[in-house]
């Protein structure tokens, strides 16, 4: 928690009762709250280094952080104009695009004045609430489009809870999020189960199977750590969707859907209703089994992959994990490579053993 010392100032003629400096990004924050009203009065001021960068600040009703968060965005215009609006971010990858937040806004405004911009509004907060979640920001810009923001340093600890009544105000550390660290943990189980386990569990079924049974013991136990790994992952997910009311990722949650449904179908075929290696319907047991085995690995790539780019853990996170596939990939293409190889020669070998026979009868 840091309290820091704040004079109240007057804006446009308005006096403020109280304020806050905050910790991060040379922000403060003044207001006056009307509590039979439910609404409160803010001007939110933040010192930027130059004309091309834009400053928000937001509440966020449905968690801490960025995702969920309604913002006011403020930025000078390559012509001078002072341009502000709101905007509801709805995911990690906005690009700020200005709509209506989920709350009452008025009388939204905002100045630049000794590099220093200013947002005014009015608030109907939600629920009538004193607390609320708040986060501020800024980044650069190119032309009159705001850009991303740094995602390391102070641009990803300028959140915290602002009590408009008591005056309190916290800085929440980003790691001590109840709500981040399940994102991580979510991030962390599904890029091991579905992007790792299970394709070192293809591999192995379907380049090991000359060290028979071992091959089958160690490919059943890849799949199946991935497959328990992924229910949690989906059970943490689950969690985050409730906890992030009104914040969709619809095509990350579609495809995790499938890939738990066509997992779980694959274990329950691979348990019950698997054929004896003799029986005439094992052909169509494993043409069922490989579809369904490489399309989940797939699905689940590409779902790890759709994670990154929502969570942005920072870039080194995501190209570890494409070194990791990548070196997968590579194993198993030398491995089908040599596969194909044995195959060749084998049929060269027959061809010539036949070709030697044919002529012996001769």
């Amino acid at each position: 928690m840091s309290q820091q010392a704040c004079t109240p100032q007057a804006f446009n003629q308005k006096t403020f009762a109280a304020c806050h400096n905050l910790p991060i990004l040379n922000s403060t924050i003044h207001w006056n709250y009307y509590p039979s009203k439910g609404t409160v009065d803010v001007a939110f001021a933040q010192a930027v280094v130059s004309d091309s960068r834009w400053v928000a600040w937001a509440i966020n009703p449905t968690s801490t952080g960025m995702v969920g968060s309604q913002a006011i965005v403020a930025f000078k215009r390559t012509d001078g104009a002072i341009s502000v609006y709101s905007s509801p971010i709805k995911s990690y990858g906005t690009r700020l695009e200005q709509g209506n937040l989920s709350f009452p806004l008025f009388d939204v405004s905002a100045v630049y004045k000794n590099n220093q911009i200013v947002i005014f509004a009015t608030i109907g907060l939600p629920n009538n609430v004193s607390i609320v979640n708040h986060v501020w920001q800024q980044g650069p810009l190119s032309g009159n489009t705001p850009q991303m923001h740094s995602v390391s340093g102070p641009n990803v600890q300028s959140f915290g809870t602002l009590d408009f009544l008591s005056g309190k105000v916290e800085t929440v550390r980003r790691g001590t999020s109840t709500v981040f660290r399940v994102k991580i943990s979510h991030g962390i189980i599904n890029t091991i189960s579905w992007g790792i386990l299970m394709p070192v569990g293809a591999i192995v079924a379907r380049h090991f199977k000359a060290a028979d049974p071992a091959w089958f013991h160690v490919h059943r136990a890849c799949q199946m750590l991935g497959y328990f790994g992924g229910v949690a992952g989906f059970a943490t997910g689950l969690w985050l969707g409730h906890k992030s009311s009104g914040v969709e990722y619809k095509g990350h949650r579609c495809i995790g859907i499938t890939l738990i449904s066509l997992a779980t179908l694959q274990v329950l075929v691979a348990l019950g209703l698997r054929p004896n290696k003799t029986d005439k319907r094992r052909v169509f047991w494993n043409l069922f089994h490989y579809l369904v085995g490489y399309g989940t690995i797939i699905l689940g790539i590409v779902n790890i992959l759709k994670g990154f780019d929502m969570l942005q853990p920072g870039k080194w996170w995501k190209f570890s994990y494409l070194i990791t596939i990548g070196v997968l990939g590579c194993v198993a293409a030398v491995l089908e490579a040599r596969a194909w190889f044995l195959v060749l020669i084998r049929k060269t070998d027959q061809t010539a053993e036949q070709n030697k026979d044919e002529t012996s009868v001769v």
